[in-house]
């Protein structure tokens, strides 16, 4: 896979998807600038090192974003998640991607590919509004351009200090059906259709890509992380009434998982497209048992 010779932008790159697609796209010789909110960060001295040019941003600072667009010739938008005590602020999180959208065009940036999150079904309430708005600002840019649609994250089961997901005490807790299957993917998945659509901006012009890698029940997916750290995990279902008290869109997303079987990835036409994506057992296999060894091994 090879990449045009003119800088790509990375925003959210000290974040899962923006780090992970800048370290591909540096590996593939990409010219790579990263948009940083503090320069001396270990994650972004890293990506210097890798060889990425980076370069102080934020998304609620237009004018340092207009600074960062200059000269690039492509932009992975992944503004800033907006979720606060009272819930997902849709006004924010689409405004920070609009306005980057908006600074692009000006700049004269020829793609975008924007990575949001999967749909369950047409009800849209749940939490993604914000990012439905970035996307039909993408599309309606006149740029070519790419929308990911990545489901859940297998690396949330790293995380930590949540009231769902990770892994505490043995125990994964989360939201989700416990025996019917929970779409997911690896974030360097996601980094691997983005830089896709970098390499061949026309084959994914106008695409939305709903993406998946695996799909396993939360059961199942307990047992296969015990096996390979050699820990018992079980799976918790929280209720709905414990859904509710975590917050609104938490509890949108309990009920629609039910009526709706859950995330609408495509994991053929993933793996059609990209044919060495993980499945979960591959992930734990590759990094993610020795990940969560680290975390869970006192």
């Amino acid at each position: 896979m090879s990449f045009p010779q003119h800088p790509i932008l990375v925003t959210g790159a000290t974040g899962k998807q923006g780090g992970a697609t800048a370290r591909r796209l540096l590996a593939g010789s990409a010219v790579v600038r990263a948009l940083v909110r503090d320069e001396n960060a270990p994650a972004a001295q890293a990506l210097a090192a890798a060889g990425a040019e980076l370069v102080v941003g934020d998304f609620d600072a237009p004018d340092t974003l207009a600074a960062a667009v200059a000269g690039v010739g492509a932009i992975l938008i992944v503004p800033p998640a907006a979720y606060e005590a009272g819930g997902w602020n849709v006004e924010l999180e689409a405004r920070r991607g609009e306005t980057l959208v908006e600074l692009a065009r000006e700049a004269g940036v020829e793609q975008l590919v924007f990575t949001g999150v999967a749909s369950m079904s047409d009800d849209e309430t749940w939490g993604s509004v914000g990012k439905r708005r970035i996307e039909r600002a993408v599309s309606a840019s006149g740029l070519r351009y790419t929308i990911l649609r990545p489901v859940r994250f297998m690396e949330n089961y790293l995380m930590q200090g949540f009231p769902v997901d990770g892994i505490n005490n043995g125990v994964h807790r989360h939201l989700f059906a416990a025996n019917r299957p929970l779409q997911m993917i690896a974030v360097d998945d996601v980094a691997e259709f983005a830089a896709l659509a970098f390499a061949d901006p026309d084959r994914l012009h106008g695409a939305s890509l709903e993406i998946a890698g695996d799909a396993i029940t939360p059961v199942a997916a307990a047992a296969l992380i015990g096996e390979h750290i050699g820990q018992p995990v079980r799976y918790q279902e929280i209720t709905e009434a414990e859904a509710e008290a975590i917050g609104p869109e938490i509890v949108k997303v309990w009920r629609l998982s039910r009526e709706t079987g859950g995330w609408r990835g495509d994991l053929a036409a993933s793996r059609e497209l990209h044919p060495g994506l993980l499945s979960l057992d591959s992930w734990l296999t590759a990094t993610g048992a020795a990940q969560l060894k680290a975390l869970l091994t006192p």
